[in-house]
């Protein structure tokens, strides 16, 4: 089987930031999904379970109801080993350009003061949120956001290579 894209990425040297994971083509057009990566894999413990639920609670809500971005959104949600989220949008735009929207999503989990949806007629799992650790979480990623906006390693990911011998076999080198 050929290895998928997402595992294509060296996950020992991912930092947190914003990421193109993957584009796909959809009849006439396209969408892009994002890793929204808060946490370096494998060398920091991944983000609380119940903190995670609230963020995806708050962010989706934020984007669904963002007036400029509110029709792009297709999907928030977290990644199985619970170092971040993957968010898909239509189209396809450079992580630089969706920077200021993710800034500002995880600024405002500070602001909130209930959990949206954290109601047994709304949650699967509605007993399973933590507001005060998302909001320690969110506040990470935000001010991390914010002090590294000017390098390229929050945009784009470590690649791992793959080195061909002579005779065609592949090899990674990480």
């Amino acid at each position: 089987m050929e290895l998928i894209q997402s595992f294509s990425v060296d996950h020992t040297r991912i930092v947190p930031g914003i990421f193109t994971s993957r584009v796909d083509r959809l009849g006439d057009y396209s969408v892009t999904t994002y890793d929204i990566r808060l946490k370096r894999p494998n060398r920091e413990p991944v983000i609380d379970v119940a903190a995670m639920h609230s963020l995806e609670h708050i962010i989706a809500t934020y984007l669904r109801n963002d007036p400029d971005w509110k029709d792009e959104v297709i999907y928030w949600g977290p990644m199985g080993c619970l170092t971040g989220f993957y968010l898909i949008l239509k189209g396809n735009r450079d992580p630089r350009e969706i920077y200021d929207l993710l800034l500002a999503a995880f600024r405002h989990v500070n602001d909130v003061e209930e959990v949206p949806g954290a109601t047994a007629v709304n949650c699967g799992y509605y007993r399973m949120h933590n507001l005060e650790m998302a909001k320690w979480y969110a506040a990470e990623f935000a001010d991390y956001l914010a002090a590294n906006a000017g390098s390229s390693d929050i945009f784009e990911y470590p690649r791992a290579e793959r080195l061909v011998t002579d005779d065609g076999q592949h090899f990674f080198d990480s």
